[in-house]
């Protein structure tokens, strides 16, 4: 396959543009929203749009790959990924934000399970731990670098430039590929794909997030738009379960879904996706804009949590072996919650040695996570399904993700106008709080100016609250996750030995 050490640069120069895409873009987010005229519900829509097209188009990639070639399709994801960020960092509406950023979601998919095959054909077997260890690097370092990067380009340049990095990067990723990158001997180009289970569940996700991100600007089911997402995702998953049971050659096999573990593995891994996306979602805006910190420090106190996650995926690396996998995915569960209680008790005083504290604690959670699920969910599944499984384990993880930051999003924007009506309420002129110091002069309800600060107040308490309700929701999540560890039976030492080469 050419040369291998020139293969590997452009694979992980790849998947290391593509693992960055994921977090860069949050730190900006406040930035975006002002620059495209945007609502905090709707400028999420960036990162919805991206994980969303992501998911839809993982699972046809082996098919693509056999179609097309595995260098072509590559090559073309990569030369694809680069236009649109480029088209994302020139954007001037949120309308074309959102559909840029879902064409880096489509281009973007093929990356990091193709960057993995090759990698894997690139070296030979006795070496496949060594090429996986880089390619895990590599897919780590987006939680590691992105906040980081982010927030430093945001800071110093433009927001426009966390999209406008992508583009040396994906020219040299692509010239690389191009040059060193060779087709294998043989492919096969598989059998013809069920375009019509794959369409179900596309519209079916695609009209449940449209659902989701659109529903509080709409006023939910008082829309007819809200309600004709509602029948049209409820309709495409019911076209989708019943033609996946009577079709001969189904786009999901059913039955993957007797297999105990498998089952419990997706619920498991979409949880994770709903609270790895979904805090983060959350912290953004709560450093930049409740706390008003600058990008370049939000950036700083995020990226500890990629640091985490990566020291414990090390961990879990050396004991998965000897050690019951089902304890290590309790303990991470219960890592996660710990942090997000703690995070449930912030003030608007709250320091950066906080906010990294509870960052590490929960990626330490999460990859506790991550190599014991995988392990687990495929332990006793019949092989002929793993390569259906595993791109149907990836698409639970990004809808979870996508769904965590809608629902997540929503409840803050809701309980924030609950927690602002609520105390609004309790102010009066007599009110202690007012009478106390200097507030007198500073919150005068007897002049515009006073009652102005004394509003803005008044809303960074609700806001706050809104916050921290939302970090207790996650941590519930977490909690009521523990109980399916019990359904997940123990795999035996080489079947788990098996999952993780």
């Amino acid at each position: 396959m050419g040369n291998t050490a020139a293969v590997t640069v452009c694979v992980m120069l790849a998947t290391v543009m593509q693992a960055l895409d994921t977090t860069i873009a949050n730190v900006a987010l406040p930035y975006m929203q002002g620059s495209l005229a945007a609502t905090t519900e709707q400028i999420n829509w960036v990162l919805t749009s991206y994980i969303v097209a992501a998911a839809i188009m993982t699972p046809p990639t082996g098919w693509l790959a056999g179609r097309l070639g595995r260098k072509r399709l590559l090559a073309g994801a990569v030369a694809g990924f680069t236009v649109a960020s480029v088209l994302c960092g020139i954007a001037g509406s949120l309308e074309q934000m959102v559909v840029f950023r879902l064409l880096q979601g489509v281009f973007g998919a093929p990356l990091v399970p193709l960057s993995q095959s090759v990698l894997l054909d690139a070296y030979p077997r006795e070496r496949h731990g060594q090429a996986m260890a880089l390619w895990g690097v590599g897919v780590m370092v987006g939680p590691i670098m992105g906040p980081l990067l982010g927030g430093w380009l945001t800071e110093y340049y433009h927001w426009r430039w966390v999209f406008f990095i992508n583009l040396p990067v994906g020219i040299a990723a692509f010239a690389g590929l191009t040059v060193f990158l060779h087709e294998p001997g043989e492919r096969s180009r598989g059998g013809a794909f069920d375009w019509f289970g794959f369409a179900a569940l596309s519209i079916a996700i695609g009209a449940l997030q449209m659902m989701l991100d659109r529903g509080e600007q709409l006023d939910w089911f008082a829309s007819r738009e809200i309600v004709a997402e509602a029948v049209v995702s409820a309709l495409a998953f019911y076209l989708f379960v019943v033609h996946i049971a009577t079709s001969g050659q189904p786009f999901i096999e059913p039955r993957m879904f007797r297999d105990r573990n498998f089952s419990a593995g997706l619920a498991f891994i979409f949880i994770v996706g709903v609270i790895l996306l979904g805090t983060l979602a959350l912290l953004t805006p709560f450093v930049q804009v409740l706390l008003d910190w600058p990008v370049f420090t939000a950036g700083m106190v995020l990226a500890p949590r990629g640091v985490g996650t990566m020291v414990a995926m090390l961990m879990v690396g050396r004991v998965i072996g000897r050690v019951d996998p089902r304890l290590l995915i309790a303990a991470g569960l219960l890592l996660t919650a710990l942090s997000l209680w703690e995070m449930s008790g912030f003030t608007t005083d709250v320091g950066p040695q906080a906010l990294v504290r509870t960052g590490i604690v929960q990626g330490l959670g999460l990859g506790f996570l991550f190599v014991p699920l995988s392990t687990v969910t495929f332990a006793t599944l019949d092989p002929r399904y793993r390569g259906h499984a595993t791109a149907l384990f990836s698409l639970m993880r990004n809808v979870g993700a996508s769904i965590g930051i809608s629902v997540a999003v929503f409840l803050l924007a809701r309980n924030t106008q609950v927690m602002h009506a609520g105390l609004a309420e309790t102010v009066t002129p007599f009110t202690a709080a007012l009478r106390a110091g200097g507030a007198a002069d500073i919150w005068s309800v007897g002049t515009r100016a006073g009652l102005a600060a004394l509003n803005a107040e008044v809303t960074r308490q609700a806001g706050l609250v809104a916050y921290l309700d939302d970090f207790r929701l996650m941590m519930i999540v977490a909690l009521a996750a523990l109980p399916l560890v019990l359904l997940l039976r123990k795999p035996t030492r080489r079947t788990a030995a098996a999952v993780v080469e």
